[in-house]
């Protein structure tokens, strides 16, 4: 497939990263996953604003063009009626050290891929390996540093699991290594405040808007939900087990699917 790459369509595999980009060297730098549905770009504006807000925190320049012409352009060029753009964009080359460039240029690159399967409903452990810093900046922003949630889901790899939750560090949920939790308890739909370290992710912004609550939640509470399901840009997963708790009702995650227009 076709990538865009500083603002030029290009072959992916004639796509070159310098080897002083500080996104390859420090993981200085933000991603964004939009799901393409029929041709459209899904919940656009809410990617954008968070990948904005992101930059901020940062301290990384946003690109000059306009992104959703560029991402458009990108689908249309690879004739992506049902898939993924993945946009990614770096603080750019700069030198040995940690401190930022005074002049930094920015790398920006976005990628396109069809649609994985639709997957089975999840079977979660809470991982132990790591904690979220709910205190951290970080824990807001969809930076391209992954090692914890890589850490998490080795874990539950190795447990024969399909993800795992990430506690803060004070023993409370924040999220799965990929997706954010939902809990049906006593017929309300809740999740974990992003002040326990919960990434604000686009799916789960719907969801709220949607009459969905935030609680902080511990691993007791979710062992004891009567339902529960993890939310991401590509969409709901009904969760089957955590750890020795299976759940056989996946009613109001397919509701929802259905209501979003997900399902």
């Amino acid at each position: 497939m076709k990538s865009l790459f500083n603002g030029t369509l290009l072959e992916a595999d004639a796509v070159h990263i310098l080897p002083a980009d500080r996104g390859f060297t420090l993981g200085d730098g933000l991603f964004e996953t939009i799901r393409i549905r029929a041709g459209r770009m899904q919940r656009l504006t809410a990617h954008l604003s968070r990948l904005v807000r992101g930059a901020q925190v940062l301290d990384i320049a946003m690109p000059a063009y306009n992104l959703a012409s560029a991402l458009e352009d990108l689908r249309a060029a690879n004739e992506l009626e049902n898939g993924v753009l993945r946009l990614t964009l770096t603080r750019g080359p700069g030198p040995r050290g940690v401190l930022p460039p005074s002049e930094p240029e920015p790398t920006l690159l976005i990628t396109a891929a069809p649609m994985p399967p639709r997957p089975l409903p999840a079977r979660l452990i809470v991982a132990s390996a790591t904690r979220r810093n709910e205190f951290s900046p970080l824990s807001g922003i969809k930076s391209l540093n992954y090692l914890d949630n890589i850490l998490a889901r080795q874990e539950a790899a190795r447990l024969g699991a399909d993800d795992a939750l990430l506690l803060n560090t004070q023993g409370h949920i924040a999220e799965s290594s990929i997706a954010n939790i939902f809990a049906v308890m006593e017929g309300r739909l809740v999740t974990p405040p992003v002040s326990d370290g919960a990434l604000p992710g686009v799916m789960r912004a719907a969801l709220l808007g949607q009459g969905a609550r935030e609680k902080t939640l511990t691993p007791d509470d979710l062992m004891a939900a009567e339902e529960l399901f993890l939310t991401s840009s590509l969409g709901i997963r009904p969760v089957a087990t955590l750890g020795k708790r299976s759940f056989t009702h996946f009613t109001v995650a397919e509701h929802l699917a259905i209501r979003l227009g997900e399902a």
